[in-house]
């Protein structure tokens, strides 16, 4: 799958115009002067986005560049309607939000299988001249225009749903966890995103049941200002039920390190810290239980914690457990 994990893409929408009334007048063999029969105008095409579960990236939506729906029918005589302009529907993952490129407002957001909402509205179609008909005016030569449909950049983003979020530096072992835990399904393989690389792996739990951890780049001091890549990342954190922080025992002070960890994420939005949240102090295989012992007392209060090593296999299952557990 290579480069295929696309997190923001940006494109030209414009929905249709309302068709115009229409001014007709009833013409029958015996009826010199028939009333008023212009129908109304079609109502312009939505630009409507649809959550689908089974999208995982907006790659399918990279080359679209503009995205135009139709313009409403005009009325006709009879009181026919005109026809209103076929809608557009773009099928985006779950997780996906949509927003004003000019203004950054944010304009909708897709969280469920399914769901429809609608981008831009088509303009509404003109009355006929049919809606005009009064005592004093009874053949009214007049009949709405449609209103025009609306015109924006659009740019969506989709933030990486999962159920973990791994939280820690560069060197303590994120991505050996991973690909060790993680029976990676093809299409949630190693995604490059845009600008940096958040890996997504699907564990298989016990009895058919899996959960999705997302790796997220390492989080550096001072991400949170801006530093570095800071700021795309950590909002891809922002959706994650749990933070699991991973800390490699070589650290100079565990506890130190994770309150690094916790500054910067609070930095960043504070509402971070409500998560749950679990420790895996990494690369464990090399100690013996003196070590360990000796350990635990520079660990946190009150966090629950798992010595593991990727390498040996200590400790996976029973962090597995606690991850589980937490999520339900």
């Amino acid at each position: 799958m290579g480069s295929n994990f696309i997190d923001y893409v940006k494109f030209y929408a414009r929905s249709g115009n309302g068709g115009a009334g229409s001014v007709h007048f009833r013409r029958e063999k015996y009826v010199p002067k028939g009333g008023p029969d212009g129908g109304d105008g079609g109502r312009g095409g939505h630009i409507i986005l649809k959550g689908n579960s089974q999208l995982w990236t907006l790659l399918h939506l990279k080359y679209r560049k503009h995205v135009k729906a139709d313009n409403g029918k005009q009325g006709e005589g009879q009181m026919k309607s005109g026809a209103n302009g076929e809608d557009i529907i773009l099928e985006v993952p779950v997780g996906t939000i949509a927003r004003n490129d000019e203004t950054g407002e944010q304009l909708l957001e897709i969280l469920e299988d399914g769901q429809t909402e609608v981008l831009l509205p088509g303009g509404k179609g003109g009355l006929g001249n049919v809606h005009f008909k009064s005592a004093t005016q009874q053949a009214p030569r007049y009949a709405q225009p449609g209103i025009e449909g609306e015109e924006k950049w659009i740019i969506l983003e989709l933030k990486v749903l999962a159920d973990a979020g791994l939280v820690g530096f560069p060197n303590a072992g994120k991505s050996t966890f991973l690909s060790v835990v993680s029976a990676a399904k093809p299409e949630i393989g190693d995604y490059p995103f845009t600008t940096l690389t958040p890996n997504l792996g699907v564990v298989k739990y016990r009895d058919y049941k899996s959960f999705v951890i997302a790796d997220i780049p390492g989080i550096i001091e001072g991400a949170a200002e801006g530093r570095g890549l800071g700021l795309r990342f950590l909002r891809h954190i922002e959706r994650n039920s749990i933070l699991l922080f991973m800390v490699s025992c070589e650290a100079e002070s565990i506890k130190g390190e994770y309150n690094i960890l916790l500054k910067e994420l609070k930095k960043h939005n504070p509402q971070l810290l409500d998560k749950e949240r679990l420790l895996a102090i990494t690369k464990s295989d090399m100690l013996d239980q003196e070590l360990i012992d000796e350990m635990k007392a520079d660990l946190p209060p009150h966090l629950p914690y798992v010595f593991i090593s990727s390498v040996s296999g200590l400790g996976i299952q029973e962090l597995k457990d606690k991850i589980w557990q937490a999520l339900n």
